[in-house]
């Protein structure tokens, strides 16, 4: 696996994580446990964009990667469609 690819997947991995933490959030009538989910969906928010940052700049870098990472999103977007 490319580095983009490990890139991606952690980039991919984090956003889902995020929205699992908000759902939480939402989900919780304990005022302690909704603000400890907000904080650390906040502080994943941060860590999204710092490896959004990376995954533009090796793209930026390395153009064939593109091609690679656009594909990756493409079977990302598929395999979360897909009913468990």
């Amino acid at each position: 696996m490319t580095t983009i690819n490990k890139l991606q997947q952690a980039l991919n991995s984090a956003k889902s994580l995020q929205t699992d933490l908000k759902g939480f959030s939402m989900d919780t009538e304990d005022q302690q446990a909704k603000q400890m989910f907000n904080q650390l969906s906040t502080n994943l928010e941060n860590t999204v964009q710092m490896l959004q940052s990376r995954v533009d700049f090796v793209n930026s870098e390395e153009p064939q990667y593109l091609q690679q990472s656009m594909g990756m999103q493409q079977q990302n977007k598929n395999n979360q469609n897909k009913p468990q």
